[in-house]
């Protein structure tokens, strides 16, 4: 009886861990993407996306972007800032577990933002907003080099976490 309770109070710290650093990430990204500003760029929340990614997994990683994107709109952005935002961090996510690249992990952040983002961004746009361009493939050439400077960037602090050995005991921490 004792075991299990101790079982379930350790996955009940570990969720919660996940949690804080869930909106640590969130915010994180917020505050990067508000302050350090390129237009049509948002190359921090790819940054973010890959660490939560390898630290979180896919849908913790999902979460933060998704609570990042809410607070980017409340602050002026439109839908794109959730719409292009979770698919990269799912994609990402999932490629991480399941081979533990960090090169995938970087694909599947291009690929789910560049693309997939991009993609499910042009309906929303056009029907919240009006967006009068012809063409769903309208918004890859904005999100892919956005994706590719952020992501190259997580991946830059994962190497070097690594080759300092933070990365595992940061890891271990977490639980995952």
């Amino acid at each position: 009886m004792k075991e299990n309770q101790l079982k379930m109070n350790q996955s009940v710290h570990c969720r919660t861990k996940k949690m804080v650093l869930t909106a640590m990430f969130a915010c994180l990204a917020f505050v990067l993407n508000t302050f350090v500003y390129f237009p049509a760029m948002a190359p921090f929340q790819h940054f973010v996306d890959v660490l939560a990614a390898v630290f979180l997994g896919p849908w913790y990683a999902c979460a933060a972007a998704f609570l990042c994107g809410v607070m980017r709109m409340l602050s002026g952005r439109t839908i794109q800032a959730v719409a292009g935002a979770v698919f990269g961090p799912i994609i990402g996510g999932l490629l991480y577990r399941k081979t533990g690249s960090f090169v995938m992990t970087f694909i599947g952040e291009v690929v789910g933002t560049g693309f997939v983002g991009a993609m499910v961004s042009y309906p929303l746009m056009k029907l919240f907003y009006g967006l009068d361009a012809q063409s769903p493939f309208y918004y890859i050439p904005f999100y892919t080099p956005a994706a590719v400077v952020g992501a190259g960037m997580g991946v830059a602090v994962l190497l070097t976490l690594r080759k300092t050995r933070l990365l595992e005991r940061m890891k271990n921490e977490l639980n995952v």
